[in-house]
């Protein structure tokens, strides 16, 4: 059976020596910091971006998807290397336009097998989806079988962040100005979903230590075959790691676990202080 190649976009966070490592083609999307651009990942890594996203004075960032060419290329480069058909796992679509950018990219190869998937997720929602894709080709699973499977599987996908402020996420224009005014005016930590392409404010709580336990009540409702903790610079990390992975319904499988630094794609949308995971949970405990 024919090799199936895997390619995502930046926006799944995942961290480049692991993708290359297992196989998996990223096309960067690009970060504007006022007149300079960079392409995530590639001339501008995860901890560059932070410094300035970070900095005095620093003017805020902002994101725009891959163009087709990009898409054409990195196809091109996965048939050339010997794939003989591709699936290729992306960002939400209702939240960037970079799905749209790899369909014109796949009508340059009419004569080749291209399925392409939106996550309806993104960071490592997206990833996972990838990472299952890998072992889906390793096990000698076409692309349409393989594309089928992760299209199901979005479903037991779930993201929830705790963020800072939503004062990124209005610049960025995820949510209106109303929306993030009413958590400034309470002084309130938002906890923050990605379910179904849609960014919704799950739950408002006061305190940084209230949103790790609303956020630990919030992921462990069902067993999880995966899990990655998401994080930004000044989010405590490794607080949120204990709190969590002892309160999964059964267990985790160490390897199973992952911790992820949000980087230039997603990060701009969120800002610092984040904290947060996505929870791959079992189709079994899926509900009816």
């Amino acid at each position: 059976m024919g090799r199936v190649a895997i390619v995502t976009d930046s926006a799944s966070d995942m961290d480049p020596a692991r993708a290359a490592s297992l196989g998996i083609s990223i096309v960067p999307l690009i970060v504007n910091f006022g007149k300079d651009a960079f392409t995530a990942g590639v001339t501008l890594s995860t901890d560059e971006f932070w410094k300035r996203m970070t900095a005095p004075d620093a003017p805020f960032p902002t994101t725009a998807a891959c163009s087709p060419g990009d898409f054409q290329q990195a196809y091109q480069r996965a048939f050339d290397g010997g794939a003989d058909a591709i699936v290729s796992v992306h960002v939400a679509g209702t939240l960037s336009g970079t799905i749209k950018a790899a369909e014109v990219g796949k009508a340059m190869f009419k004569d080749r097998e291209i399925q392409i998937v939106d996550s309806t997720s993104a960071s490592m929602g997206e990833g996972m989806l990838a990472e299952i894709g890998v072992e889906m080709a390793n096990d000698g699973a076409s692309a349409s079988e393989i594309a089928t499977v992760l299209e199901g599987r979005r479903a037991d996908l779930q993201v929830y962040l705790g963020l800072d402020t939503l004062e990124y996420l209005k610049r960025g224009g995820r949510i209106s100005g109303a929306q993030a005014a009413i958590g400034t005016l309470l002084s309130v930590k938002p906890i923050i979903e990605i379910k179904d392409g849609r960014v919704e404010t799950a739950e408002r709580v006061r305190t940084h230590g209230k949103a790790r336990e609303k956020l630990v009540e919030l992921l462990t409702v069902r067993p999880m075959d995966r899990v990655s903790i998401l994080h930004t610079p000044g989010g405590d990390v490794d607080g949120f790691v204990a709190a969590l992975l002892p309160k999964i319904p059964g267990g985790m499988d160490p390897s199973k676990v992952s911790v992820d630094t949000i980087g230039p794609s997603v990060g701009p949308h969120l800002g610092p202080g984040c904290v947060g995971a996505v929870a791959l949970y079992t189709a079994a405990s899926r509900p009816a």
